[in-house]
């Protein structure tokens, strides 16, 4: 019999249960002699419908269940997890992460995260919206997005279907501290794929809203139209000689870059040694005007949370201040192994917010003149141990501020290190689907490999 009634109770009643069979655990593992113990346990459940064409493809129903445990038997450690929420199941994890850990070599900088960093306060930050989604509603909203997206041009000849999901988060994460956290998180979405076709070739774009409030998502209409426009907008696309420009990333590309510079200064890059920003803490390496900050209280945030992954207290800071590096993004072990202290940022970050500088990427592509706009990113050609940047492109030819035509299959090259020093523009445009909002950025400089 399953430890856990997943039945019908979601989400109040599985929060105390599983806080309830979290304590066991813990009392478990340090019963069979762990120094130190922690256990993050989760109950998921889902709808995910796709059409295409109209018809039917796929209707997924997920639930999902998993507990991970990890044992410290002074500084060796062990970990070990399971989907099955059976109490054999748990009894046979505990066991195998304390044998794992009686076997393995002592690291120094192993163990929980410090006691006295241990979350105490838990804001409600409003991330539960559930929907009462059932496959008949989903299905309908596909096929509002995709006949909305088709009968925008008749050049619209296909599509690639349009997608609508939601779901529902319960987790848990306790440890040996004493301390004990539950979350609970909605994530709604509507996406749409069109392809079309102009007699001299084919082009294919998407868009997409998600949300964690379903009242909050762009209607299915929306998503669809603008799906068409996008793809329309690439017909005709041309090759571009090679040449040095000005290079616009819209939004949804903007926050790659972010990306980059969340991955080179996280510790596990910096004690490694692997990343182009070691030892830059303190150094500048923007624009002096350029501001990025974190906020991990942000309400109906993508990744707002009151603790990180270690039940460390999350804080609002700023990670680049005035073009400075302020800080590394650390947990408990690269903090130790760097001899710092962690930064609340064990499992990643909480929300950064880029400030803006200028208007929308229209206001951009006028104060660029003439350059390229990029849509589209292809290819993982990005090297954080040495900062080179190169992967393939698609988008548009700016003239004179004005969108000239479309481009594909060219190659943008270049430098982080460059790159982010040569940012003229941060767009007001923000792109508010993903944990990273920034608006478009415009890079004074780099290569584009063309024809």
């Amino acid at each position: 019999m399953s430890i856990l009634d997943t039945s019908n109770t979601f989400p109040d009643d599985q929060r105390q249960q599983l806080s309830s069979l979290a304590r066991e655990v813990l009392g478990r593992c340090q019963r069979q002699g762990a120094s130190q113990a922690e256990v993050a346990m989760s109950v998921d459940r889902g709808l995910h419908v796709n059409v295409r064409g109209g018809a039917v493809e796929t209707v997924e129903h997920t639930r999902d269940r998993g507990v991970a445990i990890t044992v410290y038997f002074d500084q060796r450690k062990g970990s070990a997890s399971t989907g099955d929420l059976e109490a054999d199941s748990i009894a046979t994890t505990i066991e195998q992460a304390c044998h794992i850990a009686r076997y393995t070599e002592a690291d120094a900088a192993a163990g929980l995260a410090d006691a006295d960093r241990m979350a105490a306060r838990f804001p409600d930050l409003d991330l539960w919206h559930p929907w009462a989604l059932d496959a008949t509603t989903a299905i309908e909203l596909g096929r509002r997005a995709e006949a909305a997206g088709r009968a925008v041009d008749p050049r619209i000849s296909n599509s690639d279907g349009a997608g609508v999901g939601s779901g529902e988060s319960v987790s848990v994460y306790a440890n040996s501290h004493g301390f004990l956290g539950c979350e609970r998180t909605t994530r709604h979405s509507i996406s749409c794929s069109l392809i079309a076709d102009d007699g001299h070739g084919m082009q294919r774009d998407y868009w997409y809203s998600s949300k964690c409030a379903a009242a909050d998502l762009e209607s299915a209409e929306a998503i669809g139209v603008r799906a068409a426009e996008r793809t329309l907008a690439r017909l005709g696309a041309r090759k571009l000689s090679t040449r040095e420009c000005p290079v616009l990333f819209a939004p949804e590309l903007a926050r790659s870059l972010i990306g980059h510079l969340v991955a080179a200064v996280s510790g596990g890059a910096l004690y490694r040694q692997a990343s182009f920003l070691l030892d830059h803490r303190g150094k500048r390496i923007f624009p002096e005007w350029f501001q990025v900050f974190e906020d991990p209280f942000l309400p109906r945030g993508q990744a707002s949370a009151s603790y990180d992954a270690e039940g460390v207290a999350t804080s609002a800071s700023a990670l680049i201040a005035d073009g400075v590096l302020q800080r590394y993004l650390l947990g408990s072990y690269s903090a130790r192994k760097l001899g710092l202290q962690s930064t609340g940022n064990a499992g990643g970050v909480h929300n950064l917010l880029v400030r803006a500088n200028a208007g929308d990427a229209t206001a951009l592509m006028q104060s660029m003149g003439s350059g390229l706009w990029l849509t589209e990113l292809m290819g993982q050609g990005v090297n954080t141990i040495t900062g080179d940047y190169s992967r393939g492109a698609a988008g548009f030819w700016v003239e004179n501020g004005v969108i000239a035509y479309p481009v594909d299959e060219v190659t943008i090259a270049g430098n982080l290190r460059q790159m982010f020093t040569g940012i003229q523009a941060v767009g007001d445009d923000v792109d508010t689907r993903t944990s990273v909002l920034t608006g478009s950025i415009l890079i004074d400089q780099m290569m584009v490999a063309g024809a």
